[in-house]
Formats: C-alpha cells, sequence, structure tokens
C-alpha cells in the first residue's frame, strides 16, 4: 500500500543537470533570493546595509522586483501594506543592529494587525554570535531577543544549507492563521560566501488550516438560533479571512444588526438595515451591545478601541471567534472558538436554524439616529464635510492608508470603507507615520488602483523621506496632510486630561508640504474644505505619487467612556 506521504516527486532531467551544475558566482545571498522566488515572492521591500550586501547584490541576477525605501521602519510598513492587501508574506530585507532595530515598530504594527511579513536580517560574523562582545560593527548581544516578543516567530540559519528550509519556515508560519511578522537572521559570512549548493527550485509550503471544533460551533449555533436579541461584532479577522459574504449570510439569517470594529472596516455593508456601522466609541452602541442575549464577536479581540475603553460589560452570552489563541477570552468570558473566522463562519451557516425578527432594522436605526443626535449636537460640520468630501473624491474600490490622526479618528467611527480590505490604518499598535510608507507598499502590489494617504502634518514628518521613494518607482500615491501645526489629537488630550496643553509639546512649526513635495518632484497642491473634493479627486486621477495640503484644525466628537 502507499500513502500520500510515501510519496516523493521526482526531479526532471533538467532538473537534476541543473543542481549537478549550478552556475558559479553565487553566494549565500543567492540562496536567499532563490528561495523567496521559490517560495513565489515577487516584491521585495527593505533597505540595505553592510552585513546584508549580499542579498542585494542577488537581486540583479533575479526577477525579483526591489522596492528600496529610505527609512526601515517606513520599509516594515510597506511591507504589512503589501501583505494585507495581497494576503501574501511580503519579504523585507534588513541589515544588522541600528537597520534592524529601526523597523522594530513597524513590526509591532504587523503582529497588532496580524499583517505577513517575513523580515531577513543579516548578522555579525558567525564567530561574533554567542553574546560575547568582539566588536563587530553592528553587533548586539542577542539580536533575535530584541524581536522575540515582537514577532510571530524567530529562525537562524547559521549555514547555507539551513538557509531554504529557514525561509521556508519563517514564510508557513507568517501565513499560517492568525498571520503575522516572522523573523530570519543570516550572519555576514554566510551570505557572503561563495556557494555550491544547488539552485533552489521547490519552495512549496502548504500553512495549516484552523478549522473550528464542531461540538463549539454546534453549541454556538443553538444559542444564535434561540437568541431573541442577537448582535454580532465583525473584527479585522473577518476582512483578513475574506470572510465578508459569509458574515452577511449569517446575519440576513438570523436577523442579527452587525458592528465592525476599526480593524474590521468593510466587512459589512455600510448602509445595510442591519449595519450598526463602526460608532464603537459611542454609548449607544455600546448599550445596544450590551443589552444583546447572544454576542457573537468574529475575529476580533474586544481590545480597548473595540470595547469603548473597556467600558463595555456584555450581560449575556458571548460568542467569540479568534484565531489568536492569546486574544480568546482575553477580556470576556465566552463560548471561545478557535478558528478561522471563514471557516467557523461556513459551520454556523451549515447549522444554525433561521430567525424571522422584522423589529432589528428598526432598532438599529433608533440607535445610529441617537448618535447622529448626539454628533449634530457638538457643532462639527467642519470634521463631517471634510470626510465626506474624502469619501467623494476616493474611488469604491481604491484603498486608503490613515495615520494616527483626528481625521483617522473621524474615520475609524463615520467612513463608509465601501468593501472589504481597502481602509488600513495603525490602529492595530497605534505608532505615527504609517500612512504614507504603507500607501507606497499597497501601490506596488496593486497598480491599478489609486491609493490614498492620510496623516496629520505630525505623522506626516517621520514619512517625508519617502516622497523620494514615491518619485524614484512612480507609485500612485496619493498623500492628503491635513495640516494643523501640531500634534491636534494629542492637543485635545492633554487639555482633557489637564485642562491645556502644553505648546512646546504639542505644537509643531512645520515645513511648507507642497514646496517640500515638489522639491522631490512630486506635485503638490494646498486647498481647502471647500475645494477638497475637487483636489483630492484631481490628484486621484493623476498617474504617480501626489500630495495635497489642507490647512485645517479639526476636533474630535465627545467621547462616551468617561460617562
Amino acid at each position: 500500500m502507499t500513502h500520500d506521504h510515501d510519496l516523493v516527486l521526482r526531479p526532471t532531467a533538467a532538473q537534476t543537470e541543473a543542481a549537478l551544475n549550478p552556475p558559479p558566482g553565487r553566494t549565500g545571498g543567492d540562496l536567499v533570493v532563490e528561495s523567496l522566488a521559490a517560495l513565489g515572492a515577487t516584491t521585495v521591500f527593505g533597505l540595505p546595509g553592510q552585513h546584508a550586501l549580499a542579498v542585494f547584490d542577488a537581486l540583479r541576477r533575479s526577477d525579483l522586483r526591489y522596492i528600496g525605501l529610505r527609512v526601515e521602519n517606513n520599509a516594515g510598513f510597506a511591507a504589512d501594506a503589501y501583505g494585507r492587501v495581497t494576503g501574501e508574506a511580503a519579504p523585507l530585507l534588513l541589515s544588522t543592529g541600528p537597520g534592524a532595530l529601526t523597523s522594530l515598530a513597524a513590526l509591532q504594527e504587523a503582529r497588532a494587525a496580524s499583517a505577513p511579513v517575513l523580515a531577513i536580517c543579516s548578522q555579525v560574523p558567525t564567530a561574533g554570535l554567542g553574546g560575547g562582545r568582539h566588536g563587530h560593527l553592528h553587533e548586539l548581544p542577542d539580536q533575535a531577543a530584541s524581536f522575540r516578543g515582537v514577532v510571530k516567530s524567530v529562525h537562524t540559519a547559521r549555514t547555507q544549507s539551513q538557509i531554504p528550509s529557514a525561509l521556508a519556515e519563517a514564510w508557513t508560519s507568517a501565513l499560517t492563521v492568525p498571520h503575522g511578522p516572522v523573523w530570519v537572521e543570516i550572519p555576514q559570512d554566510v551570505l557572503l560566501a561563495e556557494t555550491s549548493i544547488p539552485v533552489v527550485s521547490g519552495g512549496d509550503t502548504f500553512p495549516e488550516e484552523l478549522p473550528p471544533r464542531p461540538e463549539l460551533t454546534a453549541v454556538a449555533a443553538d444559542l444564535l438560533t434561540r437568541a431573541e436579541r442577537p448582535a454580532i461584532v465583525a473584527g479585522g479577522g473577518v476582512v483578513r479571512a475574506d470572510a465578508a459574504k459569509k458574515l452577511r449570510q449569517l446575519a440576513e439569517l438570523i436577523q442579527a444588526p452587525v458592528v465592525t470594529t476599526y480593524g474590521g472596516k468593510g466587512a459589512f455593508p455600510w448602509t445595510h438595515p442591519l449595519s450598526l456601522q463602526s460608532w464603537l466609541e459611542d454609548r449607544h452602541t455600546t448599550d445596544f451591545l450590551e443589552d444583546a442575549d447572544v454576542l457573537l464577536v468574529v475575529g476580533s479581540g474586544l481590545g480597548e478601541l473595540s470595547s469603548n475603553y473597556h467600558t463595555f460589560a456584555p450581560r449575556g452570552r458571548v460568542i467569540q471567534i479568534e484565531a489568536d489563541l492569546g486574544k480568546l477570552e482575553s477580556n470576556h468570558p465566552a463560548l471561545g472558538i478557535h478558528a478561522d473566522a471563514r471557516l467557523a463562519l461556513q459551520a454556523l451557516l451549515e447549522t444554525v436554524g433561521e430567525r424571522t425578527d422584522p423589529a432589528a432594522p428598526d432598532r438599529v436605526r433608533q440607535v445610529l439616529d441617537r448618535v447622529g443626535a448626539r454628533i449634530a449636537a457638538q457643532d462639527l460640520t467642519l470634521e463631517q464635510d471634510v470626510l465626506a468630501a474624502v469619501r467623494k473624491a476616493l474611488p469604491p474600490r481604491a484603498p486608503s492608508f490613515w495615520d494616527m490622526t483626528v481625521l483617522a479618528y473621524w474615520a475609524w467611527s463615520a467612513f463608509d470603507a465601501k468593501a472589504p480590505n481597502t481602509m488600513h490604518s495603525a490602529q492595530g499598535a497605534g505608532g505615527l507615520g504609517y500612512a504614507f510608507p504603507a500607501a507606497l507598499g499597497a501601490a506596488a502590489a496593486d497598480p491599478t488602483h489609486p491609493v490614498l494617504a492620510v496623516s496629520g502634518d505630525g505623522g506626516a514628518l517621520y514619512s517625508v523621506a519617502e516622497l523620494a521613494t514615491a518619485r524614484q518607482y512612480g507609485l500612485n500615491v496619493t498623500w492628503l496632510i491635513v495640516d494643523d501645526g501640531g500634534y491636534g489629537i494629542l492637543r485635545e488630550y492633554m487639555t482633557d486630561a489637564f485642562g491645556t496643553p502644553t505648546p512646546t509639546v504639542t505644537d509643531l512649526p512645520g515645513p511648507d508640504f507642497v514646496a517640500l513635495a515638489e522639491s522631490f518632484g512630486v506635485p503638490g497642491v494646498r486647498t481647502s474644505p471647500e475645494t477638497l473634493e475637487t483636489d483630492l479627486a484631481k490628484a486621484l486621477a493623476a498617474p504617480g505619487p501626489s500630495v495635497v495640503v489642507l490647512p485645517a484644525v479639526l476636533r474630535m466628537f465627545a467621547p462616551t467612556h468617561a460617562e
């Protein structure tokens, strides 16, 4: 009897000949590049450094497309966005020590957002490993230790023969749910040395699926079928699993209102009669969810932003579907189902009974009306008009990337993403500088749609160097910079907490962003709230990068979590 696991793929005659007679002049760097190509990579991001030059040299002998950014952290953000948009692991090439450490904030965001990133970093020569202080340039006592608490897994290749397997193992880890960034280290001498190892030609990997336990979905289906007031919270796990259609089918089958988290924007149609939209930072929404007798949470850990700053206290039964085991029941007791959102929703669709609840849309409308009345009472017409102008100017299928800025905070709650996997922000880890380099990564992944980046002037200053990247590669990104002369959201936070901000802390005398963009050869325009829609639409329609600057001081709507 022959079993599947006994079968071995036999090499062809051409593969055998190539293996026996590999081309001369190859190094360990070629093994890295060949392994990436064999795994299916087509685009890599990064920044060169002395210890990693063998990998960058090998790129000349490959078909991989290289997008070089000017700051390692920005390269990490670009790889993060590429992974979010494509669902593929985005290779990120880094050098030892300072270069590696500069990427940490981006990798933290990728981990928080479950974005697949394959970070490949050089190391000091093999003789310098082990924690001794040998005085090598860029030397760290234990470089991997700096990343072990940030990335999903750490892999090391200390010989050339280990490189293909280490990269395949890391690739599999990055793409096994929950997706995430992984870290691979290879010493400089291993990368530089010539190699007689055959050209890497096989790299198929098969990330494991994460199906739900059937006894748990049976209980969940029974609870939802018998519920009187079911509701659903849909998180980023629904978007990453491409499960929006299944979510909609389930919501309609059991007539359950749906709230999408900030990471789950687009997981449910914004104008659907059962859509509570994304007003999670609102007491009316929180009260509604607390009143549900059965609450289904899909692809969310109900963290700080998804729980109205941990004021949410459900009174009914909670069912939580989550691929990240660490998030399962981490904030609320639940029927915890450790599973991929798509597979779990499919299991529920196959077992749940249909419910009829003609009053559900009316209850949804009442909540949204109360939310609207609360916002209307705060004299925030400017903010709503600006956000509406952005939505009108942005094509429905065009992706957008938002920095940690006042307009983005509005967008989390009030922006209609139109479709799944089109609106992304740095709300996973909450670091500044995400939007523009991430948008560049998305534009590299899919040049068929214009890409929008939205930053404040504070966040923009993290990323201005990447105007050179946008120009060099002709990436189709329009960068909207809302210039309020400082860290606008921190002004508000300090005022709320202490009565007044500290001007030397929150105010930022900045550059003329239009002139700065033009100095890089990128077209720039200064707009106003009245002309924003027209100017932004024109910039998005033009090929290549562009910058639109909106001088405006925007305010946040009043929070409700402290009430």
